[in-house]
């Protein structure tokens, strides 16, 4: 198989996350979401706790523009921004280019479709899903009450809406972003892996 990067951002209770883990095992590919954050801190020396704070949040003001390095340049550690969500969110980045240059994978989040969108490697993916499909997942998966979990979704889709704004300048949601748009309500997880393959195949990126 070629070199092939899908990135998967997914709205929470869409079933994203396992849908990625599944196609990465299917396709025999590394797979890559938390483990983002521990890579980029044993690259950048950082804590990995300042990394899980900043994971796909952002508390800079939203009007303010980021500075687009996107992995290109990180601050050195004599500075004060040195442990600033940007710089964070650099590292990260530069760890999400590195991981794209090294091998086939499936990378979840974290602006990764935006990071990499120059490559012709990559399949930009966005898996989303109705509200009573998404309470379904979010109440089975952490043994939430609806109400409880209607509103960790809300915050959570909120806080990924915002962090991809501020480090892209783009709609989360907007589906020119993205190559694949699938809507997982009354689908499987393993349906919605097989749609993604036959994508890829159709693409010939695998």
């Amino acid at each position: 198989m070629a070199n092939c990067v899908i990135t998967i951002a997914r709205g929470f209770g869409s079933g994203g996350r396992t849908i990625g883990k599944l196609l990465a095992q299917k396709l025999d590919i590394n797979y890559y979401n938390d483990d983002l954050i521990k890579l980029a801190s044993e690259e950048s020396g950082i804590n990995i706790e300042l990394f899980g704070k900043a994971d796909e949040r952002v508390k800079t003001n939203l009007f303010k523009r980021y500075k687009r390095s996107y992995g290109e340049w990180t601050i050195p550690p004599d500075s004060d921004m040195f442990v600033s969500d940007d710089n964070l969110f650099n590292y990260q980045a530069k760890i999400i280019k590195t991981l794209a240059d090294t091998s086939s994978c499936v990378i979840i989040g974290r602006c990764a479709d935006y990071i990499l969108r120059d490559r012709k490697d990559v399949a930009r993916i966005l898996v989303y899903a109705d509200k009573p499909t998404c309470l379904k997942h979010v109440t089975e998966l952490y043994g939430m009450l609806p109400a409880e979990a209607e509103k960790k979704i809300e915050t959570l889709d909120k806080a990924r809406a915002n962090y991809y704004k501020y480090y892209t300048g783009n709609e989360w949601s907007d589906v020119k972003n993205y190559d694949l748009c699938l809507n997982t309500s009354g689908l499987s997880f393993e349906k919605a892996v097989d749609i993604i393959c036959d994508y890829l195949k159709q693409m010939e990126l695998i």
